[in-house]
């Protein structure tokens, strides 16, 4: 995407894409304090990001942006994206700085609830967030490959794949994903009525289905082991609440 050099360019405009995501990632301390990070209506957010701005991030600073991200989304004064700019600048190629492993629920669109753009991370979904062989290829790729520098796997309350293995479902190739969420439910530590009518109980094996995923992912890649044994990228769980909006991070 070709770009107008001088004072009017772009990047040099106190309120492009860079420098706001810079600012909201605690690049830049006085943008925060004046209000960037929180995303202000007037502000157009267009170009996505570069390789050169993505290697400076560290994972840290990427997670703090998505924390911030679903802080807007919940406070409702979500950033103005110009999903066309952002499609144009991206079209050459991309440098996202995560990838998100999340469920297939339509109530839990990653991208929206932590407020990103095109361009910014790769998004892997199926039922349950469970980890197999090609979404370890595909976790692969967007590390080891792409440069991605964390993984986010997000679970969610009142979940039904959590449901469906609690209750032992059986339905053609949703048998063998369900399978996969039942180490989880045999290892979730939990006083009270272990039903999937009970939605603490429920909640609860979500959340100990993440951590059970993030410790698939590691030991079933040797690629994302030794990436995050050497600290070029991190794995962070989550819990999207689909009532209040927050998405807690299990750090």
């Amino acid at each position: 995407m070709s770009k107008i050099t001088g004072c009017c360019s772009e990047e040099n405009h106190p309120n492009s894409r860079r420098n706001v995501l810079k600012a909201a990632l605690g690049i830049t301390a006085a943008g925060v304090m004046g209000g960037i990070g929180l995303g202000l209506p007037q502000i157009s957010y267009a170009a996505a990001l570069t390789q050169a701005e993505r290697d400076k991030l560290t994972p840290d600073q990427i997670i703090e942006g998505m924390k911030q991200g679903n802080k807007r989304f919940i406070s409702g004064k979500m950033q103005q994206h110009d999903y066309l700019a952002q499609k144009r600048s991206s079209a050459d190629g991309q440098f996202p700085a995560a990838v998100i492993l999340s469920c297939i629920d339509s109530r839990a669109p990653a991208e929206i609830v932590l407020d990103t753009g095109i361009g910014e991370t790769f998004n892997a979904r199926i039922a349950g967030n469970i980890s197999n062989e090609d979404l370890l290829g595909s976790l692969e790729f967007a590390c080891a490959a792409a440069g991605a520098k964390v993984i986010l796997v997000m679970g969610h309350t009142a979940c039904g794949a959590i449901k469906g293995a609690i209750d032992n479902v059986e339905l053609g190739n949703l048998t063998g994903l369900l399978n996969k969420i039942k180490p989880a439910i045999e290892t979730t530590q939990f006083d009270g009525e272990k039903s999937s009518k009970n939605e603490r109980y429920v909640d609860a094996v979500a959340k100990n289905n993440v951590k059970h995923t993030i410790d698939e992912i590691r030991k079933n890649s040797e690629i994302i082991n030794k990436l995050e044994k050497e600290g070029k990228i991190k794995i962070v769980g989550s819990m999207y609440n689909l009532n209040g909006g927050v998405v807690e991070f299990l750090m």
